[in-house]
């Protein structure tokens, strides 16, 4: 004799009686249920899971004979026999219809506008059977309809179907369906796929059809999917002529998307500078200005548009030149890092350190760099005093130019108008002031106005026409909060609000609207405002990084290596997000390392080598 216990809340049934776990009996269908668990009082639960199948088709069939339904659903000419429990249940539209105190939720007969019976018809066989047949014809009729009525997994099962079914002449409209709809994943998946095929859905008249939020949202991705920046610029003119009277004035907007400081500069100066729409744009003339500044000055100039593409054939990588390691070690190599793509380029050693006997080498140490047009000089040294080389990224070579006229070490270079910059640091007596420049066309150096404080070990960058020297030692012991200006047009240095703290070894790089600092004893990150005079803390460092090296790349800030307060070396890459305010690890080198320079370039990366994400192979 079975005992039965029926749960109509829970929908199971327990029987007393003793038998194996995972068996299976027939019901009074003919129809096996599973047996899930026995309790420890001899009781077996079981879940009946055909039974929510059999439910739909009962209802279903209810539903087709006509019989219990309480509602029709008129749509154009024709009805449609429900049930409003059913309709609830699946929709909440239909749920805040009948379940509010709406005039609907006792009318026996709803007039439904705006979608097309047939349409009506899948979505409500849709409900009783969960099965619909989706095509190219109907998906958007559909995709409309179950948005209308909040039918939430069929929305999802168009968007998938619509995202597998893209291509370059329709997913401009596929976008706009899903703006339409607020579909931000499927939006999100089309504003991927016409990244991934930008030229293809470009060449399509649809494309000109984009707003203008999408289009730059589009034009500021780094992987846009484009080897050469004019087809970013065609692309937009293109766009700006589709409607020229309404799209004119948002040229300005649009095209600081471009990275207009990439192209080549003979196309820059007869199609860009030469464009009549740009001509009639006096919004857009500072992003030409910034373009020709980066076109004679490299460097000097750095924003979001210097950046190149990850699909375009060049980075913008970060180098760490020479240095020295824990046991005071040189270092000759020069590591080329490009952190979009978390790779590595090959680089030349330092000139002079392969040399066929060890006497003709020298060791760079306590030198000075920066990146002018492109390449990167430097200059100095405690044992290369007077010497003054420059690395063409193209060659791959160390190329030798002029001497200084004053050798020096522990000094800076900057980059000015055009014009390279050396500046104070030490003889092996005395501190210096003195400032010279170089001509690179006549490849000779001329004096410049000297320092008010004679220092070395400072830090020392650029902006907005005029040269900031920042800190550093006016003797072996003693360390100057001192803030130095230089402005070339009255050749005179003035001092500028001083540094929140005293600090040598340290180092400086322009970004944006700010200079940051870092390095010395500060365990910090600070930054300068010269348009307001002004010192801000931007994060704290659990240690010391004395004679770290600073580069901005990438739109982010990557400090490396350095001593910390033990005086062993660092071999850490920290990566500051000025956007995010967030400070990482980028990567570990193989060594700690000080005393080095760091610089930023753009370089071809035909021969890139791949390195393990957390690791720089050397």
């Amino acid at each position: 004799a079975f005992q039965f216990c029926v749960s109509a809340m829970e929908g199971t049934v327990e029987k007393s009686t003793d038998v194996p776990l995972g068996t299976l009996e027939s019901n009074h269908h003919g129809e096996e249920a599973e047996v899930l668990e026995r309790s420890s009082e001899e009781r077996v639960k079981f879940d009946d899971s055909g039974l929510s199948s059999q439910l739909q088709s009962g209802l279903d069939a209810l539903r087709l004979e006509n019989s219990l339904t309480d509602v029709t659903i008129h749509v154009d000419d024709k009805e449609f026999p429900c049930h409003r429990v059913v309709l609830a249940a699946a929709s909440n539209y239909f749920r805040a219809m009948f379940c509010n105190d709406l005039k609907e939720k006792h009318e026996e007969r709803i007039l439904i506008k705006g979608v097309e019976a047939e349409t009506m018809k899948i979505l409500l066989d849709y409900t009783y059977t969960s099965k619909v047949l989706i095509t190219k014809q109907n998906v958007q009729k559909i995709l409309e309809a179950a948005s209308l009525f909040q039918f939430l997994r069929m929305v999802d099962a168009c968007a998938n179907f619509l995202t597998e079914a893209l291509l370059p002449d329709n997913c401009v409209g596929v976008l706009r369906l899903a703006d339409t709809h607020s579909l931000s994943g499927l939006k999100t998946r089309v504003q991927n796929y016409i990244i991934q095929k930008f030229p293809q859905v470009a060449a399509y008249e649809e494309f000109l059809e984009l707003p203008e939020d999408v289009l730059c949202h589009i034009l500021q991705r780094d992987d846009l999917c484009v080897t050469e920046e004019e087809q970013v610029f065609e692309t937009v003119m293109g766009w700006v002529r589709a409607r020229e009277s309404e799209r004119l004035p948002l040229l300005p907007h649009v095209l600081q998307h471009v990275r207009l400081p990439l192209l080549d500069p003979w196309y820059f100066v007869e199609r860009v500078e030469g464009d009549g729409l740009i001509r009639r744009c006096p919004e857009a003339f500072p992003l030409l200005q910034e373009a020709r500044m980066y076109h004679l000055s490299g460097n000097e100039v750095i924003s979001e548009r210097t950046k190149p593409r990850v699909q375009e054939f060049q980075s913008e990588v970060f180098m760490i030149i020479g240095g020295c390691t824990k046991d005071e070690k040189f270092v000759s190599e020069v590591t080329c890092l490009d952190p979009l793509r978390r790779s590595r380029l090959e680089v030349a050693k330092l000139p002079i350190t392969e040399m066929e006997t060890e006497s003709e080498n020298r060791k760079w140490v306590e030198f000075a760099c920066i990146t002018f047009r492109n390449e990167v000089y430097i200059s100095g040294g405690k044992e290369t005093q007077h010497e003054a080389w420059k690395y063409n990224a193209s060659l791959n070579k160390w190329i030798q130019i002029e001497y200084l006229n004053t050798g020096r070490w522990r000094h800076k270079m900057a980059v000015l108008g055009g014009k390279v910059y050396v500046i104070g640091g030490f003889d092996g007596i005395q501190r210096l002031n003195s400032m010279e420049t170089y001509d690179p066309f006549h490849n000779c150096w001329t004096e410049a106005a000297p320092l008010i404080l004679n220092v070395s070990s400072f830090a020392a960058t650029s902006y907005n026409k005029k040269l900031y020297v920042i800190g550093g030692g006016p003797n072996g012991k003693l360390a100057t909060d001192k803030t130095q200006c230089f402005d070339p047009s009255t050749n005179k240095w003035t001092f500028k609000s001083p540094m929140p703290t005293e600090a040598k070894c340290t180092n400086a790089v322009t970004f944006k609207d700010h200079i940051y600092v870092v390095g010395g004893a500060m365990k910090a990150l600070y930054c300068y405002s010269p348009l307001e005079d002004s010192w801000s803390l931007v994060t704290r460092f659990s240690h010391e990084r004395a004679s770290c090296g600073i580069a901005a790349c990438s739109n982010k800030l990557f400090i490396t290596g350095g001593r910390d307060e033990k005086n062993e070396v660092i071999a850490t890459v920290l990566c500051w997000d000025p956007e995010l305010h967030k400070l990482t690890e980028e990567c570990v080198l193989p060594r700690g390392v000080s005393h080095h320079g760091s610089v930023t370039l753009r370089k071809s990366y035909t021969h890139i080598r791949r390195i393990v994400p957390g690791a720089v192979s050397v």
